[in-house]
């Protein structure tokens, strides 16, 4: 059987000879051996520095993504005009931010504690989860401003303009200091209404609105 196989392809099999078979095409056909070799020799040092700047990027990448995930304070930078001065996740107690423009900043789970935004310009500024007892906020623009989660207990709202902000989740304000303070449209809880309300007083000089009107206050 074998040799019948053998006899058979003898006949009808054609086994392409060298010069038949095809080239890479990456590699150009070339009548001189060497010129070829030098050909193959510089694809394969090109292939490895490839290889090797993409093993680099990809080092570099998990370092610094390391970085990040070890440091949060180089992963979240404040935005906003104040620039990129670290606002979110940081211990910020006693500093001053008075008079500045710090339109849609980020304070996230910041601590605030005894911090002074008095006059400031806080449009949109996030305050999620943050401290900010006894912070001064009087005569600040806070239109916008999220305070969901916040604790803003013996803080100075005096004459704040507060339109818009949210307020939702466990955000306490209790002892502070809202007179003239203006919270029209912000969903607060219930208890937190009816605690407001009890020492509400004062129009805010900036709206011309009661603050009691603004709390919907009986």
């Amino acid at each position: 059987m074998a040799l019948l196989n053998a006899s058979l392809c003898s006949s009808t099999c054609r086994i392409p000879s060298r010069s038949h078979l095809p080239l890479p095409p990456s590699i150009p056909a070339f009548s001189n051996p060497r010129a070829m070799k030098h050909q193959v020799e510089a694809t394969r040092n090109f292939v490895l520095s490839v290889g090797e700047s993409a093993s680099k990027a990809s080092f570099l990448a998990l370092i610094s993504a390391s970085l990040f995930l070890a440091d949060p304070a180089l992963a979240f930078k404040g935005g906003g005009p104040y620039g990129a001065g670290v606002t979110r996740g940081q211990d910020l107690t006693g500093k001053d931010f008075s008079g500045k423009t710090l339109i849609k900043q980020d304070f996230k789970t910041s601590i605030l504690r005894q911090a002074n935004f008095k006059g400031a310009k806080l449009l949109g500024a996030s305050f999620f989860d943050a401290d900010l007892t006894g912070a001064d906020l009087s005569d600040a623009d806070l239109r916008g401003a999220d305070f969901s989660l916040a604790n803003v207990t013996k803080a100075n709202l005096s004459n704040a303009n507060l339109e818009g902000a949210l307020a939702t989740g466990n955000t306490s304000f209790r002892g502070s200091i809202i007179n003239g303070a203006d919270f029209t449209d912000v969903p607060l809880r219930e208890d937190q209404r009816e605690y407001l309300c009890k020492v509400a007083d004062g129009v805010n000089p900036t709206t011309g609105n009661a603050t009691r009107e603004t709390l919907l206050c009986n």
